[in-house]
């Protein structure tokens, strides 16, 4: 996945214009613009604000799969999970185990 796309998703999933990122981040709305739409790309220091602005790695943002996650997938789990208050946090890890005993019980 490009780092556009990933960059438009976390956007997305977050409820955050790119406006408002662009605010946030100090930088130029074009060049916000620019990140979303696969034009231009960020150098190492904003591609590590872009990662700690969100909660996530930069290898997340660049697509590149470490050995403690084995997927995207798990990645986009992490960066769910870290967005979240402590207190949904604590939901979140419940439901999982859940689904995971279901899962274990047969049921599901």
């Amino acid at each position: 996945m490009e780092f556009c796309d990933i960059l438009r998703g976390l956007l997305e999933e977050r409820g955050v214009t790119q406006k408002q990122f662009a605010l946030d981040l100090q930088i130029a709305p074009s060049t916000a613009g620019g990140y979303v739409q696969g034009a231009s790309e960020p150098d190492f220091e904003m591609l590590r604000r872009i990662a700690r602005y969100f909660g996530v790695s930069t290898d997340y943002l660049l697509d590149l799969h470490t050995v403690q996650a084995g997927s995207h997938s798990e990645e986009d789990l992490l960066a769910v999970f870290r967005a979240m208050p402590p207190t949904q946090q604590a939901v979140y890890l419940e439901q999982g185990r859940v689904v995971l005993r279901l899962g274990q019980n047969g049921g599901a």
